[in-house]
């Protein structure tokens, strides 16, 4: 695929757009008065390899959330703000790394232009973030009801103020919670513009549902270049929206981090419960680091043959287990209840190596 080139911003020490990575975003789901449960989850994200974190700001005096955080953790913030424009000038005053507004919820261009000076005199980067669920009343006037040509005729709109403000450390995003809508928005926008864009399936859903639309949207538009950075809007526990992001760009070949499991769906001839096995397995290595192709096959038939590409693997017999790198038997008669443990010990071996 071929990359579509976009200019170059940066999010704290977060480069976003340009040559660069395609950055892995989520959202804080604590009660942003609760300083204790808020560090804990930006910690926990942190550590799952999320590289922004966005947190909801409902009122001005949430943002004092903002230096608390900038001090307890080493990840950029960034503050999503609705309806109320005092909210992004004092995140902004207090020293947030990036803000996202909604021109739709703030409605009020003048309001908006106040948030571009401030931008400008604080040097924060700013996402302009177009839902079709609440598009701006100027915009929807022209169109009969909302859609993707309303988003990027609103985002083309607000891009033009910030320009003429003088910044334009700017990215944007067009989202919507139907999958043709969303990615027909984003093309029509990265024709016209070359802003860094920020790219997602909102309100997607539940975990296993919203992380299957939110790779066919998010993945459609990758496969096509478009996309700088991405965030996995799921119903639930946030790292498991990046987990979701990770294997995304993983299985397109744009980032690789972390264990790829190859397991076999399993028929007839698996003599072992291989699903709790991989489930197992999964769980206890799903924040590894290091990128490792790792097979667990339930029969001789699938390992070490079908993956004999994998970095290493686990191929389970009647009675017990072999291991193999690279489709060489290296270890055989593996007792079952030892494999896993023995596969994991010799996956750290291999990254200390």
């Amino acid at each position: 695929m071929k990359r579509k080139k976009t200019r170059k911003i940066t999010v704290g020490s977060v480069p976003i757009g340009g040559a660069g990575p395609i950055i892995v975003q989520s959202m804080l789901k604590t009660d942003p008065e609760n300083f204790r449960e808020t560090l804990e989850q930006t910690r926990q994200l942190k550590k799952a390899g999320c590289e922004l974190v966005r947190i909801a700001l409902p009122h001005e005096d949430t943002c004092k959330i903002i230096p608390f955080l900038k001090k307890e953790v080493d990840i950029p913030i960034i503050g999503d703000i609705h309806f109320n424009h005092k909210i992004a000038l004092k995140a902004m005053e207090l020293g947030i790394d990036a803000i996202r507004i909604n021109p739709g919820t703030i409605n009020n261009i003048p309001r908006v232009r106040q948030i571009a000076h401030m931008a400008l005199e604080t040097k924060t980067p700013v996402r302009l973030g177009m839902n079709i669920g609440s598009m701006e009343k100027r915009v929807l006037k022209k169109y009969t009801r909302p859609n993707a040509q309303a988003m990027v005729e609103s985002a083309l709109y607000y891009v033009k103020l910030f320009e003429d403000t003088g910044w334009t450390q700017l990215k944007v995003s067009l989202k919507a919670s139907d999958i043709r809508e969303t990615v027909d928005a984003y093309k029509k926008f990265a024709k016209i513009s070359d802003y860094p864009l920020h790219v997602g399936i909102t309100e997607a859903g539940p975990v296993f549902s919203g992380a299957i639309k939110s790779a066919i949207g998010i993945g459609i538009l990758l496969n096509e270049g478009i996309g700088d950075t991405i965030r996995v809007s799921l119903t639930g526990d946030p790292v498991y929206e990046v987990i979701a992001a990770y294997h995304i760009l993983r299985d397109l070949g744009l980032r690789k981090r972390g264990i790829n499991i190859i397991s076999c769906p399993t028929c007839g001839r698996c003599k072992v419960k291989l699903a709790g096995i991989v489930e197992e397995f999964e769980k206890e290595i799903n924040q590894f680091d290091h990128y490792l192709d790792v097979a667990i096959m339930g029969c001789e038939v699938n390992g070490p043959g079908e993956a004999k590409e994998a970095d290493i693997g686990l191929a389970f017999g009647a009675n017990s287990a072999m291991l193999f790198k690279k489709g060489t038997v290296i270890k055989s008669g593996i007792p079952r209840e030892m494999a896993k443990n023995i596969l994991k010990e010799e996956i750290f071996n291999m990254v200390n190596e």
